[in-house]
């Protein structure tokens, strides 16, 4: 059994948990914010693995020699970064949580670039839902399995939804100021994700998802827990979309009448894509924060079944937790 040495990293810090308090706001932006540090995406191979091989060794009783706290949390950040929680696996460049900021700055730059012309709306919608598609998969529950076929019916659905919506109403805008048809593809993602979501995280719909009590001990499976907690990540990424796609439309709606950017149109792409990735940089770790990752739901809002059953077996129970998601 390891035995500690003087000025040896104790064994009882719970690198299964984040380390900040996931019950305040602030303590799930300041995770977030390390979970969502696009420099993740600059480490190499040998770094990953560095971090793989701390986490692991500490999590077996192994400190690594000369390891302080700050460095284990790092290694445990970096580690979440990379690698699947359940399965291990290295997860896809584009698909980490690190890649979120640079990929969607791109991404919806583009479309609030593009938004004029039929073709380049068609294709950024469908490339904005094919990367969600990837996002979904590679950060998919191992509690609740994600099928091929499950995968490819979100992507066809969410991807004829954003295109449909986003064509529908461009040409109900041709008649009205400019500046509501720059709104178009905000309005062409949020009905995307209402659609993506739900279907992407169907048989949670169809079994529920596990409930706990305060304790971490499973009491069953809930079918309304699972619909709370859907809804909260249909609202969270909404509301990330918002400031991305809402504020530089307006910015450079104005901008555009200067003479400034008259006399210099080639500054409008870059300077957009700019202004889309500061909103996004605070937006995404801000708005996975809005509701706790260890949510709660009342046990009078459960079905009946699960209801009498916690209440015949813990009926001091009043509150029961789940993992909503991301």
């Amino acid at each position: 059994m390891q035995t500690e040495k003087m000025g040896e990293l104790p064994l009882d810090i719970n690198i299964q948990e984040p380390r900040w308090d996931q019950r305040t706001f602030l303590g799930r932006a300041r995770h977030f914010f390390t979970v969502t540090d696009p420099r993740n995406l600059l480490l190499s191979g040998a770094q990953l693995e560095a971090s793989r091989n701390i986490v692991q060794n500490y999590r077996a009783g192994i400190v690594t020699p000369g390891l302080t706290e700050d460095q284990l949390w790092r290694a445990k950040y970096v580690y979440d970064s990379a690698f699947h929680p359940d399965t291990g696996e290295k997860v896809v460049l584009i698909g980490r949580m690190s890649a979120q900021v640079p990929m969607n700055m791109t991404i919806t730059g583009c479309m609030l670039i593009f938004y004029r012309q039929t073709p380049t709306v068609v294709f950024w919608q469908w490339l904005n839902q094919s990367f969600n598609a990837v996002v979904n998969y590679s950060n998919r529950s191992g509690d609740a399995p994600i099928t091929v076929r499950q995968l490819g019916m979100a992507y066809v659905s969410a991807t004829t939804g954003a295109v449909a919506t986003a064509l529908g109403l461009k040409s109900l805008t041709k008649h009205l100021p400019p500046l509501v048809g720059r709104f178009v593809p905000f309005a062409a993602v949020a009905a995307a994700n209402c659609i993506n979501i739900p279907l992407m995280r169907q048989r949670e719909l169809q079994v529920g998802i596990p409930v706990t009590n305060e304790q971490g001990q499973r009491l069953g499976h809930s079918v309304a827990a699972a619909k709370k907690g859907i809804f909260q990540v249909v609202i969270s990424r909404i509301c990330m979309a918002i400031p991305a796609m809402a504020i530089p439309p307006v910015i450079m709606d104005t901008l555009e009448k200067k003479d400034f950017l008259k006399r210099r149109p080639w500054l409008g792409a870059p300077l957009q894509m700019g202004l889309v990735g500061f909103c996004l940089v605070f937006a995404t770790p801000l708005c996975c924060a809005l509701f706790p990752q260890r949510s709660s739901i009342h046990v009078s809002r459960l079905e009946p079944e699960l209801r009498a059953q916690i209440q015949e077996q813990n009926p001091s129970i009043e509150v029961v937790y789940y993992n909503k998601g991301l």
